[in-house]
């Protein structure tokens, strides 16, 4: 399995900039195999990681799970 480590604000940056989203950079990425995708700070230490999948139809599965998990948190805050 690929490793790719990104730097967490410049990529959140980049996609404000761009106005797309992670997952939309995420399909594209998307080549048959999985990948790892490590998130790290200025001092390159780990905040997460995604296992991008294979295939489209499990990213969208992901980026559902993903959404309905962020707004449980959203909303617990309230």
């Amino acid at each position: 399995m690929q490793t790719i480590q990104i730097q967490a604000e410049q990529f959140f940056e980049l996609l404000k900039l761009k106005d797309t989203s992670m997952w939309e950079i995420f399909a594209q990425m998307i080549d048959g195999n999985e990948k790892e995708i490590i998130f790290i700070d200025q001092e390159e230490k780990i905040l997460f990681n995604y296992i991008l999948p294979s295939h489209q139809e499990k990213l969208e599965e992901d980026r559902k799970e993903f959404s309905k998990q962020f707004a449980d948190k959203l909303a617990n805050l309230n």
